[in-house]
């Protein structure tokens, strides 16, 4: 674990809320010139702690009305490697994320998708096909609220 000042936890609740900022606008809001701020946030990210960047973008206003999560359950587990589930589930492209998880369910997936029926093809055609895949559970979802963590 790498000792982290205020001005640190400054800096990451910065690039947290939007990290496109450059250094000099987040040594603005710390207090420190830019050199300084560029200083403290490579450090930052070769102690691992900042991991990287990433664009957020905005699946409704691209035309993907509808997200659900997907629970899924393994249907062989001693016969399909969760290598091989991850990487085949990692093709699709409507496939935001997949998390290994502990519970009722091996995985749950986040999918996007145009419409109800179009989710509808992805699970049948793409999701259902895979290998291991067997039970599932939807949740459709309705509205999100993002939040800016612990920090």
């Amino acid at each position: 674990m790498t000792d982290l000042d205020d001005t640190d936890m400054a800096i990451l609740r910065l690039l947290a809320e939007d990290a496109g900022q450059g250094a000099g606008a987040v040594g603005r809001s710390c207090g420190l010139s830019q050199p300084a701020a560029w200083r403290r946030i490579k450090r930052l990210r070769e102690a691992g702690v900042i991991k990287g960047q990433r664009l957020v973008l905005d699946a409704e206003a691209l035309g993907f009305g509808v997200t659900v999560f997907l629970g899924v359950k393994l249907a062989t587990k001693g016969r399909v490697s969760l290598e091989d589930f991850e990487r085949a589930v990692g093709a699709i492209p409507e496939v935001q994320t997949v998390e290994h998880v502990l519970g009722l369910y091996d995985y749950r997936l986040r999918v996007v998708a145009r419409d109800l029926s179009d989710f509808e093809r992805v699970l049948r055609r793409r999701i259902m096909t895979l290998p291991g895949a067997g039970e599932v559970e939807a949740n459709v979802l309705l509205s999100e609220e993002r939040r800016p963590g612990p920090l």
